[in-house]
């Protein structure tokens, strides 16, 4: 015969209140009802469990093996029982996070602390991953939701929300000729050679790559490939060339290279962030940090700006040069 929980609470009380009558008023049942509850209890048990006396109910030997682990079924039982309903209102649980190498910049340092400071009962598990990657892993559901790299193509089957805008910055080698500037213009860049991202594992820079440098007039020639923006700015610093970069990567500035402000209008919020989700049934941790990102706050919406660099070498006597766009807070 099977134990309820019911029961166990019901034996319990009248254990530690020591009387059915005080164990009837304080679980708000009849004495009668409750009397069939412990004769229940102790036909499942296979054994008496509590005595009647004068001086009020005492336990037998198997009523007081019993009260420990009836204490500790219950007190089990209702961890589990907040425990899935704080998993179901994404309070608790774990959200498996995917990310792009780049949102570690700004985006998931500014974010992750205080959203584990107001939901300290999610556990986050988080696997870096290209913006192709993140979505395979989401569409095969190895993570709840993730951050990639935009602008990419929407799809019905995935919600993507835009949490992070970011401007396009040139990277070029230390002892470049225009590594003494502060400010470029695309075209002055037209006979350079790039290292560019993998179309296929990083569609999104690598487009807006290619179109900011069609807008400018010239067809980018590359001459190599890479996946991480990391990666990207170490070629560029072993001389393979130059690249165009999200400007929150210069927060993580690399001794061999320069970063250098564009002033050609579409280098301007040209990338973003994006927190992606599944269209159907999203697990709750997951909207809960939708929810933190979308709501309006200081610091959220633009790459937080970065120091500018000293030049390598100061010109003599130059005329005064545009300043350098910074993204804003």
């Amino acid at each position: 015969m099977a134990i309820e929980l019911r029961n166990l609470r019901q034996f319990v009380a009248i254990a530690e209140l020591g009387s059915y009558r005080r164990a009837s008023q304080a679980l708000f049942i009849a004495q009668p009802a409750l009397s069939v509850s412990i004769r229940k209890l102790e036909e499942a048990v296979g054994t008496p469990l509590l005595v009647r006396g004068a001086r009020g109910v005492t336990l037998t030997q198997a009523g007081m093996a019993l009260l420990t682990d009836a204490r500790r079924a219950l007190f089990h039982a209702e961890q589990g029982r907040r425990a899935a309903r704080m998993v179901a209102l994404g309070e608790g649980g774990s959200l498996r996070l995917g990310f792009v190498g780049s949102a570690t910049y700004a985006l998931l340092p500014r974010c992750v602390p205080a959203f584990r400071q107001r939901y300290p009962d999610v556990r986050l598990e988080l696997s870096e991953s290209t913006s192709v990657g993140v979505l395979e892993l989401l569409r095969a559901n190895r993570i709840d939701a993730g951050f990639i790299r935009g602008p990419v193509a929407s799809a019905a089957d995935i919600d993507m929300h835009e949490v992070e805008t970011d401007d396009l910055m040139m990277v070029v080698p230390a002892d470049h000729p225009l590594a003494g500037r502060d400010v470029i213009a695309l075209a002055d860049c037209s006979e350079e050679v790039f290292v560019s991202y993998s179309v296929e594992s990083v569609p999104g820079l690598h487009n807006v790559m290619l179109a900011a440098c069609a807008q400018a007039g010239f067809t980018a020639r590359v001459g190599q490939e890479a996946t991480q923006v990391q990666t990207v700015v170490s070629l560029v610093a072993s001389g393979l060339g130059v690249a165009m970069v999200p400007a929150s990567a210069r927060l993580f500035s690399h001794a061999g290279v320069r970063f250098l402000s564009v002033s050609d209008a579409s280098a301007r919020a040209a990338l973003s962030l994006s927190l992606v989700l599944p269209h159907t049934a999203p697990c709750a941790a997951a909207i809960r940090m939708r929810d933190y990102l979308l709501e309006p706050r200081e610091g959220v919406g633009k790459a937080p700006a970065a120091k500018a660099q000293a030049p390598a070498a100061k010109p003599e006597a130059s005329p005064a040069k545009p300043q350098s766009p910074a993204a804003t807070p």
